[in-house]
């Protein structure tokens, strides 16, 4: 893959980038009208590409948050277009990365030094690169590392880049301005966070202490001494993302111990510890033929306020919308209803929340679940159109919901697209699951 031998880092030429990638995808729209006026013929799958191609390679080549929406939208299944989703994918770990002289930049500002001067061995190429930063390999001694790199500029543009890409969001997948600006703002918060590798060492090492029980897991090890703000080390971790490992064609056996091994480490966070890995797509985590897992990434992690906690688990108990006031209540609390609706808009959101929440919850109400099924996904897809087709969220003023479920929320659509892709059958309800859903 070609290496960027320049960044975008200030807010005018990330905008004149930007809007350049406008102007392409206006052009894509006019040909494809042009050819439908001359020929009476449209290909609507042909314009989507087109305009996902353009749009992938401007956030790819800009880095950062722009791209780092496109990664977190992709994992969304359903809520894209097929295209914009196969394309967007790609920011999970295979972007375009930076030239080896900006590498040597970042190490200069932060250690006054080159990375050979530091490393015995270290890759002049990327091994993998996303959308805030880039891996290299090194060793130092009988060490084999993982030297992640962040990207220059991404913290400082995190807030002009999500008001650029606001509007754009809101236009090409048809999302509300409200429910863009509800979104976006709990995602500038952990994007803030996610810059900051001084902080992600100090979860990574936590969570891994919290977490390291669970069988079938595996964590690398974190050096300080060889990290900063800006470069965070650690082992070099074994293993296959999990398109290359599914190509090896493993046993169901194996898929399903896989499948609880993941299931039980998002399990024992968000109920023991409340907080999460709250990042769930493939590029994190490394699989191994024996059934193993490695969790290679914590930049973003999502604490759950207590009450919050004990609200959200609440109104997932199956069945719940039967007990009419208490639901309400409910609704009214996480601010899925708001005291300004309509009797109109009461019944209407009621309605759509219960169908929601029912399908969200449901591998928790079920002592096994098999997330091979197809039907089930087709579902959850499917809520794409109840949100892309609802007059009543389109025309809202307001987003709705607490910003807390926002990440929790993609942690489950995350979690569960991995085990969809792993066709596993596992256990899904721990002690913790049957006393809050009983």
């Amino acid at each position: 893959m070609k290496e960027q031998d320049k960044i975008y880092s200030s807010r005018a030429q990330r905008t004149g980038k930007f809007l350049k990638t406008g102007a392409k995808v206006g052009a894509n729209y006019l040909k494809h009208y042009s050819k439908k006026l001359v020929t009476g013929e449209s290909n609507d799958a042909e314009l989507q590409e087109a305009n996902a191609n353009d749009v992938y390679d401007a956030l790819s080549n800009l880095k950062g948050s722009a791209l780092k929406v496109a990664q977190m939208l992709s994992m969304d299944q359903g809520l894209l277009p097929q295209a914009y989703t196969q394309k967007f994918a790609q920011a999970q770990y295979s972007a375009p990365p930076l030239s080896y002289p900006l590498v040597v930049k970042t190490f200069q500002q932060y250690f006054s030094k080159n990375p050979l001067e530091i490393f015995e061995d270290f890759s002049r190429q990327s091994v993998a690169a996303a959308s805030i930063g880039q891996v290299h390999r090194a060793k130092k001694g009988d060490l084999d590392l993982a030297v992640k790199v962040q990207y220059p500029g991404v913290a400082n543009s995190i807030s002009s880049d999500l008001k650029m890409v606001r509007p754009v969001v809101g236009a090409m997948f048809n999302i509300s301005q409200a429910e863009i600006n509800h979104y976006l703002a709990e995602v500038e918060g952990r994007l803030m966070e996610e810059t900051d590798y001084h902080l992600e060492l100090e979860r990574g090492l936590r969570i891994c202490k919290e977490c390291a029980h669970i069988e079938g897991l595996k964590f690398p090890q974190y050096y300080p001494e060889y990290s900063a703000e800006r470069v965070l080390t650690m082992d070099w971790m074994s293993g296959l993302h999990l398109d290359k490992f599914l190509e090896t064609n493993p046993d169901q056996e194996t898929r399903n111990r896989i499948g609880q091994v993941i299931w039980d480490f998002y399990d024992y966070q968000i109920h023991h510890l409340k907080e999460v890995h709250a990042d769930p797509h493939p590029g994190n985590f490394l699989f191994e033929a024996d059934g193993s897992v490695g969790v290679i990434d914590f930049g973003c992690i999502k604490v759950l306020p207590p009450k919050f906690y004990e609200r959200y688990f609440q109104i997932m108990r199956p069945a719940i919308e039967q007990d009419k006031e208490e639901f309400l209540s409910l609704l009214y609390d996480l601010e899925f209803l708001l005291k300004s609706d309509s009797q109109e808009e009461v019944e209407h959101f009621q309605a759509v929340y219960a169908d929601v929440l029912g399908l969200l919850g449901r591998p928790f109400f079920e002592e096994e679940f098999d997330f091979a099924d197809k039907s089930y996904f087709e579902e959850i897809y499917g809520l794409a159109d109840v949100y892309q087709n609802d007059k009543m969220i389109r025309k809202a003023k307001a987003g709705r919901g607490p910003k807390d479920a926002i990440y929790l929320n993609r942690t489950y659509f995350g979690l569960y697209n991995m085990l969809h892709l792993l066709k596993a059958k596992i256990k899904t309800r721990s002690a913790v699951d049957q006393l809050f859903l009983a």
